[in-house]
């Protein structure tokens, strides 16, 4: 199994997400469009509505054939962060083409907007080594941290149960389902990384760990890192 970590951000690095429903759209359509099966990727129906907030997301639908494993992933006010590996051939292009073209289109609808939403094609960077493969799913999860401690990139953090904390009460990541909270657990299949890194009381000693002995470099590619 390849690992690749896939990241894009909006264009001028504006905001791609402004408010909870824009978030909800995004992760849904991480479940939606991970599918070999055509799906619309304009109209198609979705409702910001208690049955999502309770982390229901259509999976009373047909079988999914699945594209790639989200293995983790981070949404940022202007950009994203996705683990992934691919179950067919070209399996993460289409998927990221599907996901990238389908929530541009309800972006520019909602806010009746034109033009490229995305800086670009989404950069992507398979995870080749042992190191990177040991940190880069709890750099996936830190990185809500900006929003409320920068300083965690530069090892200056001081506070660290607030900065957990943090964590622990924002829901636009994968980190609390890895941490045994029931959020969006239909997005990811976690069964790799859970086999690798232990249960949920075993990830959440390891990432109060990797956050207390924090090296960006040790996983750092300059030509990725969204800062």
């Amino acid at each position: 199994m390849e690992l690749i970590h896939t990241l894009n951000r909006g264009v001028d690095k504006r905001k791609i997400f402004l408010d909870r429903q824009d978030y909800f759209r995004f992760i849904h359509d991480l479940f939606e469009f991970n599918d070999q099966e055509w799906v619309n990727t304009t109209f198609y129906r979705f409702r910001q509505s208690n049955d999502i907030a309770s982390r229901k997301i259509n999976v009373d639908r047909r079988p999914r054939k699945l594209l790639v494993n989200v293995h983790a992933f981070a949404l940022m006010p202007n950009h994203y962060h996705l683990l992934l590996s691919q179950k067919i051939e070209n399996g993460i292009s289409k998927f990221m083409k599907k996901v990238n073209m389908g929530y541009a289109k309800y972006f520019n609808q909602k806010y009746e907007r034109v033009g490229a939403l995305f800086e670009g094609r989404y950069k992507s960077v398979p995870i080749k080594n042992e190191a990177h493969f040991i940190h880069i799913p709890y750099y996936i999860h830190l990185n809500p941290l900006d929003l409320a401690a920068p300083e965690w990139r530069e090892r200056k953090l001081k506070n660290y149960q607030k900065a957990i904390s943090f964590l622990d009460s924002y829901r636009w990541s994968s980190h609390l389902d890895y941490a045994g909270v029931h959020n969006f657990p239909s997005v990811t299949q976690r069964e790799f990384l859970t086999d690798f890194f232990g249960d949920s009381n075993q990830y959440k000693k390891s990432i109060k760990k990797w956050l207390n002995d924090l090296n960006i470099s040790d996983i750092q590619d300059r030509s990725l890192l969204l800062e």
